[in-house]
């Protein structure tokens, strides 16, 4: 079993500078977990930590059940790709693969075997006599993950192994290392920065900011049910807008009033918002769930266009109300100009609400 814990991990480097704050993570066996987040949250450092380069200032690791924190990184039985693909310039494909192999000591013919095997499964078998200086990024990036697979270890670690390839590459070599965790059935940890990555591939999402974890969910439980203003504006792509409004009863309903327009609370959500009534709070609202309208009806959005985002299978319209900007995600079949006045209806079924002081989402639900 290669099941991954993480208790109250902590990492202070000098100057009592907390990179990594009591984070509490478990990888189960074979599972695919992302870990995602801006610059500077940590995760890396955690990926870091997992692999043993770098030192737990406290709390506990544990794979396969075996405490590792102590361990050097050559006994914890792990494998990792790194962002520059780390290839030894001088060394052909095959002796790229087969290095870490020879230095244990394994027999030339399982070398091999493993060898073959792993460039069978990426599909670099012609390239294995060629130098890494004769590689394109996407074959290079095939190799160091052929590399971590011909050493059949427990865990297989990515630190942001794509963040140097062009769109079009990332996208078929996100795929490929999705469809690779399913034929290897392996536990995988995953790092990256981009927040479609981390929704594409992992079974599990980890969120960090400021070395915090501050949600852990599968992709459409972030999305659905984001925990706080963070995670709902990080997770989605356009994010999700998000705007102050303060919050009234009239006319036996609760509403929510922002720059002017009002927005009739659901009956379902009254009982929450009620408590909030007088008081201001953070309403958010996803791209697509703002329908257009030709006529203004209940809960309308009055704001003038200022830029338009034609993507051929949709529409990306920044719209601009006196004092925020909303971005809508819309159908080609509407025809749009910039400096058009346009109503859009939010879909309060849909519309998230945050405490203002804290930031918590108000209907988040274990």
């Amino acid at each position: 079993m290669a099941e991954v814990l993480l208790k109250d991990i902590t990492k202070v480097y000098d100057g009592n500078v907390k990179a990594v704050d009591k984070v509490n993570i478990e990888v189960l066996d074979q599972e695919f977990v992302v870990l995602v987040g801006p610059s500077g949250c940590g995760k890396s450092t955690t990926l870091r930590m997992i692999a043993g380069l770098e030192d737990i200032t406290d709390g506990e690791l544990f794979i396969g059940g075996k405490r590792m924190n102590d361990e050097a990184p050559k006994d914890r039985d792990i494998a990792m790709v790194f962002q520059n693909y780390a290839l030894y310039p001088h060394m052909s494909v095959y002796d790229n693969m087969a290095f870490g192999l020879r230095i244990r000591k394994f027999p030339k013919a399982e070398i091999e075997a493993r060898v073959k095997e792993a460039a069978q499964i990426l599909d670099i078998e012609e390239l294995l006599e060629r130098k890494p200086k004769a590689l394109s990024g996407g074959q290079r990036q095939r190799v160091a993950v052929g590399r971590a697979i011909v050493r059949k270890p427990k865990v297989f670690l990515f630190d942001e192994p794509l963040s140097n390839l062009d769109a079009k590459l990332r996208v078929q070599m996100r795929a490929e290392i999705s469809s690779l965790h399913t034929r290897l059935s392996a536990t995988m940890v995953y790092v990256t920065h981009d927040q479609i990555e981390a929704m594409t591939m992992g079974d599990k999402i980890v969120v960090m900011k400021s070395g915090i974890i501050q949600q852990i969910g599968n992709p459409l439980k972030l999305y659905n049910d984001p925990i706080n203003r963070f995670v709902a504006g990080f997770i989605g792509s356009p994010p999700m807008n998000i705007a102050l409004a303060d919050v009234f009863e009239e006319g036996g309903k609760i509403i929510a009033k922002e720059e002017g327009m009002t927005f009739i609370v659901p009956k379902d959500k009254e009982e929450t918002i009620k408590s909030y009534i007088g008081k201001k709070v953070y309403m958010g609202v996803r791209p697509e769930d703002l329908i257009f309208t030709k006529k203004p009806e209940t809960n309308n959005l009055r704001a003038s266009i200022s830029v338009i985002e034609p993507l051929g299978n949709e529409t990306h319209l920044y719209i601009d109300t006196k004092e925020h900007q909303y971005i809508v995600r819309t159908t080609p079949e509407n025809e749009f100009k910039v400096g058009d006045e346009v109503n859009f209806t939010p879909d309060m079924d849909k519309v998230q609400f945050f405490d203002y002081e804290t930031e918590r989402s108000l209907f988040y639900t274990e």
